[in-house]
C-alpha cells in the first residue's frame, strides 16, 4: 500500500456533494471517487500509524437509521478507530482526531471520580490537562452531568471533571491545502503523541471496565 499523502480537494467536494444529496444515486455515482480519493488514503494513513500505534479500522460508511427521524443513509465523514489509541475523521469541515475514554461505563467513572477527588491523582490530571491545553488540543466527553454526580460537592474544586462522563483530548483542523500532502499524517501523529500523557493516566486511574459489554453488573 502506499504511503499517505493526505486527502485532496476532490475529497472534500465528495464530501460536500454527499451533504448536498445524501441518495443512494448520489453515492453510486461517485462510489469510486470514494474508494480511491477518500478510503484509500484513510487506509494508508492506518498501515502509516500502525508501527507505532497499532492497527486501525475504517469504520461503516452507512448510517444506523433504525431509530433516528433523519433518515439519510451515509455518513458525512469518513472515520477511523486506531486500536486503544484514538480516533480519526475526515469531512468537507477537515480532519477530527480524538483520543482517550470517550465514554465510560459504570465501573469505569466510580474508578475515575474516586481518582478525580485524589489528591495525587487528581493533581497529576490537572497537569494533563494543562500540558494538553498548552498544546492547543481541547478537552471534551461523550455526555456532561448538568449537576454534580450523586456524593459529590457542587463546589468541587475539579467539578467540571467530576460532571464529565468520559475524558479526552480533542483536535480539529479546518480544510488547508496541508491535508492534501503528508503533512496531515504528521500532524495525526504528533497529536496521538501529545495525548499519551492522558492515556497513561486513564489507564493507571481507571482501566478497562469489567462489566459485561451490554453494561449491566
Amino acid at each position: 500500500m502506499a504511503a499517505f499523502k493526505g486527502w485532496k480537494a476532490e475529497a472534500v467536494e465528495f464530501f460536500e456533494g454527499l451533504e448536498a444529496d445524501n441518495s443512494k444515486g448520489y453515492w453510486q455515482e461517485h462510489r469510486r471517487t470514494y474508494d480511491t480519493l477518500v478510503l484509500a488514503p484513510m487506509q494508508a494513513l492506518l498501515a502509516d500509524l500502525a508501527g507505532e500505534f497499532g492497527d486501525g479500522h475504517v469504520m461503516r460508511p452507512y448510517r444506523d437509521i433504525r431509530f433516528s427521524a433523519d433518515k439519510s443513509p451515509y455518513k458525512t465523514h469518513i472515520a477511523a478507530e486506531v486500536e486503544d489509541v484514538g480516533y480519526v475523521s475526515f469531512s468537507a469541515k477537515g480532519i477530527g482526531v480524538g483520543s482517550g475514554y470517550w465514554m465510560m461505563s459504570a465501573d469505569q467513572l466510580q474508578r475515575y471520580r474516586t481518582a478525580v477527588v485524589d489528591k495525587r491523582a487528581g493533581g497529576r490530571l490537572d497537569d494533563v490537562l494543562t500540558e494538553l491545553r498548552g498544546k492547543g488540543h481541547g478537552i471534551t466527553a461523550h455526555e456532561t452531568l448538568k449537576t454534580a454526580p450523586r456524593g459529590y460537592p457542587k463546589d468541587h474544586d475539579r467539578i467540571d471533571l467530576l460532571r464529565m462522563k468520559g475524558l479526552a483530548a480533542w483536535h480539529e483542523w479546518p480544510v488547508a491545502a496541508w491535508m492534501g500532502t503528508a503533512k496531515a499524517g504528521e500532524r495525526i501523529a504528533a497529536f496521538f503523541r501529545d495525548a499519551g500523557v492522558l492515556r497513561d493516566w486513564l489507564d493507571t486511574h481507571v482501566g478497562p471496565s469489567d462489566l459485561p459489554p451490554d453494561g449491566r453488573g
